[in-house]
């Protein structure tokens, strides 16, 4: 059973997760051996060539008692693909280079991806530092210092340490536990999402998923949804280090065991969630900015590959506002990718040049969920979002689309609808629009209105299907009827309008024929006329028109007895009281009631069958008898 959500927020250990970086044999799994007992090569064939190649993971205690977990990645320049879905989902790195050798160029791309990455904080350790006299070791450590200024690793302490002889090492534990100490508390009120970074399958267990969790809890017994492919599955178990628990916190490295899926179901770079909460998308906005040192400069002509979490994508980049991005400078993008990822506003990305095979750019996007045409001032409408908390950017999302619904809302946006209404959005039942949106469509509405009452006064107003294509017509965010409908019924409430049956209406209209000439005229032409009173084609070739005819029907001054028939109130009284006096049984029959009423059968029988459809009367063969009351 799932756990409920009290116990599913306060459950889990206090758990983070670093990732380390650097050139290939400068010491990373020796050192993460040495600071953890355990080995993350977990490949033979790692063990074989001495070199990661595929992620490693390890985890062990800090002098606070803090718990920490690593990602150890390749540094290889082959697995580059590898290293980049270990450091995606992690904020925190572990930067090794080895004294003996120094800087090298992968410890420059390294550098590059972390500082587009845009990680929170880290340590430098300097290993191998046996190797090297004082000398050469404060010569490494200031031109470590050098190549780290100006990026997001300019102010991480630089650690001499040694895995072989344990030298520095437990000053690099404590540098450890002073940047976990000054990180910012992981989000662990949001939406769950765990990037897949490995799957496999375990006898008697099932399909297993290993990744970091970040956003929200995962608990024991939920319904979980794979993304993209929309496949679901039950979390069987989960474990943190190889200790099981009910409930999984983030930030940490997870293995859940799923039921109702299989290994083929599932590969790198998939989504693990709760059903309804993310959505995958194909296309997305940001903000890009090419890695320092580029020879060249960032264009939309080149074939890319994104990286973000732990997906690779081919990528299309489309720059706003430039037709080159040069180093140093940033511009607005939108990026199309060959296959969906699950992404928020906020994440990170990388962009490696698939000629080239380097590096190029990062970035974080702005928009999951952009508009299909982004218009003349795309740049502008990403400039405002740069920055904004959660409920400012779900307002944004509101007044870029005019209106969408709250469950829609919280997809794109990551939290509920009330975070927009809070700040001036307008709830509207399911739907929550711009404020401004309200504003206009009631001014358009309103305009509309007036110019009906003018050309029609006799009549209440346009129906409410009407009405709900001239709000189609001037606003394509209420092409909906449901929401056109939901702004008729908040406009109605605020007394902006008034609706009169199926009728919308202004509230200084008041649709009567009392007083008007033409109207009296066609009451006494009808009236004069009775018990054979003229049709109404009769009346529209006198020049009554059907307007008027409908509009003194409305007001009761006349009776629409059938189709072709209008008759005053009197007469239709009087022709009921024939109806009562007469209709007992054996009852009244057509003939009958056509000479008590001294009129001929052409009304006779429209009287009647008037009276039987509002049950004075019912017809028994040939006769009309009186319905008891």
């Amino acid at each position: 059973m799932a756990a409920s959500q009290a116990s599913i927020q306060d459950e889990g250990p206090d758990l983070r997760v670093v990732a380390t970086a650097g050139h290939v044999d400068h010491g990373k799994s020796a050192l993460i051996l040495r600071l953890t007992g355990m080995d993350p090569d977990r490949l033979a064939e790692e063990k074989r060539r001495g070199l990661t190649i595929d992620l490693g993971f390890a985890w062990g205690v800090l002098p606070s008692g803090r718990e920490i977990g690593f990602v150890d990645v390749p540094g290889h320049e082959r697995f580059v693909r590898n290293m980049l879905a270990g450091v995606g989902p992690v904020r925190l790195v572990l930067f090794v280079v080895a004294a003996d050798e120094g800087w090298k160029p992968q410890s420059e791309e390294h550098l590059q991806i972390v500082d587009v990455l845009g990680v929170e904080g880290g340590v430098v350790a300097l290993t191998k530092c046996d190797l090297v006299d004082e000398a050469t070791l404060r010569a490494r450590t200031e031109e470590i210092s050098a190549r780290l200024a100006g990026t997001r690793l300019r102010t991480a302490p630089v650690v001499p340490c040694s895995a072989i002889t344990g030298q520095g090492i437990d000053r690099l534990r404590g540098a450890l536990d002073e940047v976990l100490a000054q990180a910012p508390p992981p989000e662990r009120s949001g939406r769950a999402r765990q990037f897949v970074d490995r799957v496999f399958t375990i006898k008697g267990a099932g399909t297993v998923v290993t990744g970091t969790l970040t956003g929200g809890p995962l608990a024991v017994g939920q319904e979980a949804e794979v993304l993209p492919s929309g496949h679901r599955a039950r979390i069987r178990g989960l474990q943190t280090h190889k200790r099981s628990l009910g409930v999984a916190q983030p930030v940490s490295r997870v293995a859940v065991n799923l039921s109702g899926t299989t290994k083929a179901d599932l590969e790198r770079g998939d989504v693990l969630a709760l059903p309804g909460r993310w959505r995958a998308t194909s296309m997305f906005e940001g903000v890009i900015r090419p890695v320092r040192g580029l020879d060249h400069p960032l264009t939309s002509r080149g074939a890319y590959k994104l990286y973000a979490g732990s997906a690779e994508r081919d990528a299309r980049v489309r720059l706003y506002e430039t037709s080159e991005l040069s180093p140093g400078g940033e511009a607005f993008a939108r990026l199309s990718l060959s296959r969906p990822v699950v992404l928020d506003v906020g994440d990170s990305f990388v962009l490696r040049e698939a000629g080239r095979q380097e590096t190029v750019a990062g970035g974080h996007v702005l928009d999951v969920d952009p508009p299909s045409h982004p218009g003349p001032d795309r740049a502008g409408r990403l400039r405002v979002r740069r920055g904004v908390d959660r409920g400012t950017l779900a307002l944004r999302v509101v007044e870029d689309r005019g209106a969408i619904r709250g469950a829609e809302l919280q997809v794109v946006a990551g939290v509920p609808a009330d975070q927009a209404t809070g700040r001036g959005a307008v709830s509207l039942g399911a739907w929550v629009m711009a404020p401004r949106l309200v504003e206009t469509a009631a001014g358009t509405l309103g305009a509309a209105l007036a110019r009906y009452h003018a050309a029609h006064p006799l009549q209440p107003g346009p129906d409410v299907g009407e009405v709900r294509t001239i709000l189609a017509e001037h606003h394509r965010a209420l092409a909906d009827p449901a929401l056109a409908d939901a702004l008729l019924e908040r406009l109605s409430a605020e007394g902006t309008i008034v609706r009169q049956g199926a009728a919308v209406r202004l509230p200084s209209h008041h649709a009567s024929t009392t007083g008007r000439e033409e109207a009296d005229r066609l009451v006494a032409a009808v009236a004069g006329a009775e018990p054979a009173p003229p049709t109404i084609r009769e009346l529209v070739a006198a020049g009554f028109g059907q307007e008027l005819i409908r509009a003194v029907c409305a007001d009761g001054r006349l009776v629409r007895i059938s189709p072709e028939i209008v008759v005053s109130p009197e007469f239709l009284a009087r022709a009921e009281e024939v109806v009562r006096a007469r209709g007992a049984p054996p009852g009244l029959t057509v003939s009958a009631f056509r000479e008590a009423v001294g009129t001929s059968r052409k009304y006779a029988l429209p009287l009647l069958e008037y009276f039987d459809a509002r049950g004075v009367t019912r017809r028994q063969g040939d006769v009309r008898i009186l319905r008891s009351r």
